[in-house]
């Protein structure tokens, strides 16, 4: 069935208002945009490792949730969902359940690039019939703006101050999606908000109804730690994608496809000035670390297109 904007847009959320998510927040957007994914029939049983989006919208008794909903702790969110989709599989062997459960799990880039890597990487290489998402906003936004392995080279954070003994984190960005596409699984994607959301929720219905195991890494602003004025995190995501820094590309079955390609490749500095986490950067002395940057960011482009038979 053809995307249909409005009709999309007028579904009832699973994902309810009166959450404490920061205004200009990307991870409740990313929520929503998967969810809508789902067909209305279907139930679902979200997992959410710690973190921003689960402390803001599960305090018992209450919860922004309509489906089930699991908090697990920072390191096993793919170790818990996949053991609850094991346990749905095992009842309807026993004729037990006759109801359709989708099982996704969500976790920032902290419960996924870094402390919960380990669980998902086994729920992934066991093929488990489940959907993980990690909205991407860069750091551990929770606990303090700390760094973590998603992090871009160059950025101030709390643990990779910008002074006179520091530029910010030294170390470049980790390819997640790239390592989870290794894993062999049916499905793995990298998308964003771009445009009126189709490519997100095109990835998410195929994440979702794909038999086995399915990644999706989706980039989700954080005004916090990005120090964005709010109202331009679509710009940002927009400019992400056109200078390169986060393409949009899936893998499907181990063929690589990219989903987008700008008419004009945009310099990284587009998509760095706009943020105050990398104003350093742009002091007349520190030119050569956005040349640095860039050329990171053209040779994973040139990489990315030769995988996806572009070049």
């Amino acid at each position: 069935m053809a995307y249909n904007f409005k009709s999309e847009m007028s579904k009832p959320e699973r994902l309810t208002g009166g959450h404490r998510m920061c205004a200009g927040c990307g991870a409740p957007i990313a929520v929503r945009a998967v969810l809508r994914a789902l067909k209305p029939e279907d139930h679902a049983v979200i997992c959410s490792a710690t973190g921003c989006l689960e402390v803001s919208t599960f305090l018992y008794p209450y919860s922004a949730w309509k489906d089930s909903f699991i908090h697990s702790a920072f390191e096993n969110a793919g170790a818990t969902l996949s053991g609850v989709e094991a346990a749905y599989k095992a009842l309807n062997r026993k004729n037990k359940l006759n109801d359709n459960y989708k099982f996704i799990a969500f976790g920032g880039d902290g419960g996924t690039y870094d402390i919960g890597f380990q669980s998902l990487s086994g729920a992934m290489e066991r093929n488990h019939d489940m959907v993980y998402v990690c909205y991407d906003n860069g750091a551990y936004m929770n606990t303090g703006i700390q760094r973590s392995s998603a992090t871009p080279q160059y950025a101030d954070t709390t643990t990779t101050p910008v002074g006179k003994e520091s530029e910010g984190k030294v170390q470049t960005r980790k390819d997640l999606t790239d390592i989870m596409a290794a894993h062999h699984i049916p499905y793995a994607a990298q998308t964003t908000f771009m445009g009126n959301f189709k490519d997100i929720h095109d990835k998410a219905e195929k994440a979702i109804y794909t038999k086995g195991a399915a990644f999706l890494n989706v980039l989700a602003p954080c005004p916090r730690g990005w120090k964005y004025k709010t109202e331009e995190m679509m710009e940002i995501c927009k400019l992400a994608v056109d200078t390169c820094y986060w393409p949009l590309f899936e893998v499907i079955n181990g063929e690589w496809k990219l989903n987008y390609k700008p008419k004009t490749k945009l310099p990284i500095e587009d998509f760095l000035k706009k943020q105050g986490r990398f104003k350093h950067l742009f002091k007349p002395e520190n030119k050569h670390l956005i040349d640095e940057i860039q050329k990171d960011i053209d040779n994973r482009w040139e990489k990315l297109l030769k995988k996806c038979g572009e070049l």
